[in-house]
């Protein structure tokens, strides 16, 4: 087999780095959270008049909502691959280590967070007759909520953080993104317990700076020489 020539590479390292176009999957990442946040959020309300109401009035916004968290996970992992494309050389192992880190363990518990609605709405669901044991109930919601508006966000914060800060330093998007993404993850870190929507700031930023690299991406593409 013939060893790779130089226009080979380039052609290849060219194939692979048509797919930055999947920026696309970090606004497709943020539609999908936003969705997931919204459902769950109505059908687990703040004071729920009694456990039966709440999963039995609820049961298909749940079900869409559970049905549609694989498909943000997988839209998430590629938003990390399309940043550390846009990064390319510039990358710091340090943050890159951080970056990485925090938005797999973000995605862990994300899928945790599913995870334990998806068990109490199948518990629910197999016996639809049979009363809920409220404490049962209550820790089930309390693991969920803690699950994703504590431990989640957290980390999504500390994404935030990580890759405003490369934003700002290498400048693969406009500085006022990194800025925006610092005051909103300032606010998550101290607020999200005590904020019930803040975690629509996380996929409300990723939206932003996807659409920023989908623009910076057409705008290259329609001037070559640059």
């Amino acid at each position: 087999m013939r060893p790779a020539t130089m226009p080979d590479m380039n052609l290849t390292r060219t194939a692979l780095r048509t797919p930055k176009a999947a920026a696309i999957a970090g606004i497709v990442f943020s539609i999908l959270a936003i969705a997931i946040f919204l459902l769950l959020r109505l059908a687990f309300p703040a004071h729920p008049v009694s456990p039966t109401k709440s999963l039995g009035g609820q049961a298909t916004p749940i079900a869409v909502a559970i049905s549609l968290t694989p498909f943000a996970g997988v839209a998430f992992l590629w938003f990390i691959g399309v940043v550390r494309d846009r990064l390319g050389e510039r990358e710091d192992r340090l943050f890159a280590t951080v970056f990485l880190g925090s938005g797999l363990l973000f995605l862990a518990m994300f899928f945790c967070a599913g995870a334990a609605v998806s068990s109490t709405v199948l518990a629910f669901s197999s016996k639809p007759d049979q009363r809920i044991d409220p404490e049962t109930f209550v820790f089930a919601r309390s693991l969920a909520f803690n699950l994703m508006q504590v431990y989640a966000i957290k980390m999504a914060a500390v994404f935030m953080f990580v890759t405003s800060t490369l934003a700002a330093f290498t400048r693969f998007v406009p500085r006022y993104v990194a800025y925006l993404g610092y005051l909103l993850a300032l606010m998550i870190i101290f607020g999200s317990q005590f904020l019930d929507w803040s975690f629509l700031a996380f996929p409300l930023w990723v939206l932003l700076l996807s659409g920023q690299i989908l623009y910076d991406n057409y705008r290259s593409a329609l001037s070559p020489g640059r």
